[in-house]
């Protein structure tokens, strides 16, 4: 499984930060997959959470999954997203097997399969899941 763009893509395990800046673009929605066991993980770290292999590389997500949990927010965690209150936050199982929380459109509901789109908020980027039709 070792191809060029895993090479260009693998985590440098000696630089944490640096490897969330590199590996998450603006618009992208991305997850950890280890080359030595094919697992899948949505939270940056040095080895797998499978089999403690540390090839691991980023890959692209298509953004299509299924809401796993739905909650919705009316008090802001911070001063930037109070204009946003009340809103959804979603834990969505993406197709690829990896696990993410990010906002969805109001009245999804556990079970929905959900499409993800990227909008600016600030100097960032949120990823906001949509009910697919």
């Amino acid at each position: 499984m070792d191809n060029k763009d895993d090479k260009a893509n693998e985590v440098d395990k000696f630089d944490k930060a640096g490897a969330v800046v590199k590996a998450n673009t603006p618009g992208s929605l991305r997850y950890q997959g280890c080359s030595d066991c094919t697992a899948v993980q949505s939270l940056s770290r040095f080895a797998c959470h499978r089999c403690g292999g540390e090839h691991l590389v980023w890959r692209e997500a298509a953004g299509c999954g299924t809401v796993y949990a739905v909650t919705v927010v009316t008090r802001a965690p911070s001063e930037a997203f109070r204009a946003l209150v009340p809103y959804t936050l979603v834990l969505v199982d993406l197709d690829e097997g990896a696990r993410v929380m990010a906002h969805g459109a109001p009245g999804l509901a556990i079970g929905d399969p959900v499409m993800a789109h990227s909008r600016p908020f600030g100097e960032t980027i949120l990823h906001v899941f949509h009910k697919r039709t």
